[in-house]
């Protein structure tokens, strides 16, 4: 007769914290892609300055190396997004995280500006492909309820903290010269080299710890794919160089004309079509929809805010690059507490209530960012703003309200969707994102650049007609040094001031149309399934 050790705990007990610990490192594979993928936007900002001197680039194509991966990004998501549904999203988030670690490499090698440009475009082929798939992989892995609603919150945090770890994490970077087999390597190289073993290594791990979702039926759209990805392409390029030249600039027009254009041809594609790119149903769901118009309206505040303070700290303030990286660090702190509580209020409260409350804290510290101090009056005296009193407060509000935005947000943009289309799903979130920040940048830069130069003119007039003894050399820098800063301050006070105005518009969208109730979440049928 056997004997049975009736102490011995059951198959079940065993299994359970074996599939927690894959839950586990399947959240850090997810993670780390979006990290990547997000950080990689602002890594390379601090180091410009040294790419520039040591591969001899113009000023004028300069800032391609930071438009020129939003612009594949940005606009190759949706087809990323349609290729995970169809063939695997493991298997193409495994490919775009290689393809992202070659064109890191690449990138880290570059010797001249075309292989260097050239590589930005290809980590953009590969952020495109490994996004969408990541977000869409947390639907596959992690059950409803929340094991799956912490994921989103790590994921979202991850999005949101992206951008300040990148500017951290490049100052750093830039700031070294490790010397490897006696090569010394320059320390922009790194801000490239250092995503090479972090995607590979995610890459290897990935078939042990990620499910593999099902191979959809289908075909791909290939020519719904050439019109939406051409067009996102003028829209997002329209875009970004509207925020450097202008809207009235030849090129700014033409894109964008074009962009609209080949977008509304792409819609008459996709109603024809028998598998379409896009289907356009996933639009009908009033709460998803929403969702979608709050990610394009959020992202377009955030983002500008990044922009204008990192440019304020340093030229205003007098910050150090990785000093600058190290005032944003409350932004990581604030978005990951946002997140982690927005995790948990999900299970218990509805999504319009927490996401409506943080759009609404964003929205005050964008305001709070437009009472920057300034005195444009002539003769301009030095700036009086101070870190801990006029920018602290509101970096740490606005992180604390973005984390619980974005993680609401992101769970009712891809609930319930059919599991044949959570990967284009995924891929318009991330789209509504990328467009909705490059949109947001183009116009706050519009309403500060309309500043600068009417605050510039009216200073000229004033120091003209003031008379008196003829300054110094020495003095007439300083005069104009102390002028660009106060002016700098008024314009971007005027940016954040409609950005304040662009998150109260999320906030109204969501606390209207966001109806989704939290018992819902908790359930994976697709929409039109009800569960008895």
């Amino acid at each position: 007769m056997t004997n049975i050790d009736s102490t011995a705990p059951p198959p079940e007990a065993v299994a359970a914290p074996q599939r927690e610990l894959n839950l586990g490192w399947a959240l850090v594979l997810i993670s780390i892609a979006q990290l990547m993928v997000v950080l990689d936007a602002t890594i390379a900002n601090i180091a410009l300055p040294y790419i520039q001197k040591d591969l001899d680039i113009s000023d004028a194509n300069l800032s391609w190396i930071v438009t020129g991966y939003a612009l594949a990004f940005g606009s190759l998501l949706l087809l990323g997004g349609r290729l995970a549904d169809l063939y695997g999203r493991r298997r193409i988030f495994i490919i775009g995280l290689v393809v992202f670690a070659i064109a890191s490499l690449l990138g880290g090698l570059a010797t001249n500006e075309p292989l260097l440009l050239a590589a930005r475009g290809l980590q953009g082929l590969g952020a495109a492909l490994a996004s969408p798939a990541a977000l869409a992989l947390i639907t596959t892995t992690f059950p409803a309820g929340p094991a799956r609603n912490r994921a989103f919150a790590v994921y979202a945090a991850m999005s949101g903290a992206g951008a300040a770890v990148g500017l951290i994490l490049g100052g750093w970077l830039t700031g070294t010269s490790p010397e490897l087999f006696g090569v010394v390597i320059d320390g922009w190289r790194l801000t490239f080299l250092i995503n090479v073993p972090i995607g590979i290594v995610a890459a290897l791990l990935s078939p042990r710890f990620l499910n593999e979702s099902e191979s959809h039926e289908g075909e791909l759209d290939l020519p719904g794919a050439v019109t939406g990805t051409l067009g996102l392409l003028g829209v997002v390029y329209g875009l970004s160089r509207a925020g450097t030249e202008g809207w009235s600039d030849t090129w700014t027009v033409a894109s964008l004309v074009a962009g609209v254009a080949l977008l509304a041809l792409f819609v008459v594609v996709e109603t024809r079509v028998k598998h379409p790119l896009l289907p356009f149903r996933i639009f009908t769901n009033r709460t998803r929809a929403a969702s979608f118009v709050a990610m394009f309206l959020a992202p377009a505040a955030m983002f500008a805010m990044f922009f204008f303070l990192s440019q304020y700290i340093q030229n205003v303030m007098g910050y150090s690059p990785l000093k600058a990286g190290v005032a944003f660090l409350p932004f990581t702190v604030g978005i990951v507490v946002g997140a982690g509580l927005a995790s948990n209020l999900v299970n218990r409260i509805d999504p319009r209530y927490i996401s409506g409350v943080g759009t609404l804290i964003a929205a005050g510290s964008l305001y709070g960012f437009s009472r920057l101090p300034f005195d444009t009056t002539f003769p301009a005296e030095a700036v009086t703003g101070t870190y801990v009193t006029d920018l602290l407060p509101y970096i740490t509000l606005m992180a604390f309200g973005m984390g619980l935005t974005f993680v609401p947000v992101t769970l009712t943009a891809v609930h319930h969707l059919r599991s044949e289309e959570s990967g284009i799903g995924s891929g318009v979130l991330n789209t509504a994102q990328q467009v909705g920040g490059a949109l947001g940048l183009a116009v706050l830069a519009t309403v500060a650049t309309q500043t600068f130069t009417d605050r510039g003119k009216e200073l000229a007039e004033a120091g003209a007609q003031a008379g008196g003894p003829q300054p110094s050399p020495e003095q007439l820098e300083a005069f104009q040094r102390i002028a660009q800063q106060q002016i700098f301050t008024e314009g971007s006070t005027q940016a954040f001031l409609v950005g304040a105005f662009l998150m109260l518009a999320a906030s109204v969208v969501i606390w209207v149309f966001l109806d989704v109730k939290h018992e819902e979440l908790a359930t994976d049928s697709p929409e039109g399934v009800h569960v008895g």
